[in-house]
């Protein structure tokens, strides 16, 4: 018996058809925030919040994200029991199972603040709160290096999201030989540009991090919404900034298309 069938079957593998469709809807929307961004159309943050405070604006918004935060916590769900009893791909190997608690803890967060959106305590937005936290352990005494750890880790993730997507890692992950040659292609190719763009997006956050850091201004540790918006103050930043939406734009495709043929 084989990870996540370990962990309740049928059950878990509808968490990880329904979480994953879920995180591609909120990249989808992360992409659309960033692409304003880019137009200089937008004050609201290109990240996770972001995207929740975007279908918070609209009619029937607390409905859609009840859905959404049900959705988030299948995607927790499911990268959780792969932590407690293996993956579909890699087994019982340590590393897998940590980077799948680690999913599993972010996205239950980010089940947690969708639901607090539904019943109004969001609070402020997620790249403050990110500022605020940095500020505060920095005022330690080890704070301005635990602060730049913290970014080298992102960076270092952002990295591997970018190898992961040039040596096509995540084809493992899916179930290939359903899919037809044309099929095939377009979701590899999905798969690289996401997951490039991905991963570049993660380093620039990152490295904003330990910037934060070392020039000790808290105010530059501000997530995914930061990383656009240095990006796009710089020499052709505008386009900068839309190509990295695009890509993102591509990996909410490919996410569509894992929730589909992901390996369960």
């Amino acid at each position: 018996m084989r990870g996540p069938r370990a962990a309740g079957g049928s059950l878990v593998a509808a968490a990880a058809h329904i979480g994953l469709a879920a995180r591609a809807f909120v990249y989808l929307l992360i992409a659309w925030l960033a692409l304003q961004i880019a137009r200089g159309h937008t004050t609201q943050q290109a990240n996770q919040k972001g995207a929740v405070a975007t279908i918070a604006q609209h009619h029937g918004g607390k409905v859609l994200l009840i859905v959404l935060g049900l959705g988030l916590a299948c995607y927790a769900l499911w990268r959780l029991s792969e932590a407690a009893f293996g993956t579909s791909t890699d087994g019982k190997k340590a590393g897998p199972r940590l980077k799948s608690l680690v999913r599993g803890v972010i996205y239950g967060a980010f089940a947690v603040t969708t639901f607090l959106f539904v019943i109004g305590m969001h609070g402020t937005g997620q790249a403050q709160q990110q500022e605020t936290a940095t500020a505060r352990v920095m005022k330690h005494g080890y704070g301005r290096l635990v602060v730049a750890v913290a970014g080298i880790i992102v960076l270092l993730v952002g990295l591997e999201m970018i190898v992961s997507g040039v040596r096509k890692k995540f084809t493992k992950q899916l179930r290939m030989h359903e899919l037809s040659s044309p099929t095939r292609t377009a979701v590899t190719r999905l798969g690289v540009v996401g997951n490039c763009a991905r991963g570049a997006v993660f380093a620039i956050a990152g490295a904003l991090v330990i910037d934060a850091a070392v020039r000790y201004q808290p105010s530059k540790s501000a997530g995914l919404d930061g990383a656009f918006r240095t990006l796009v103050n710089q020499p052709f930043g505008p386009v900068l900034v839309g190509l990295a939406a695009a890509g993102l734009f591509a990996f909410a495709l490919f996410g569509l298309a894992e929730a589909r043929w992901v390996r369960t």
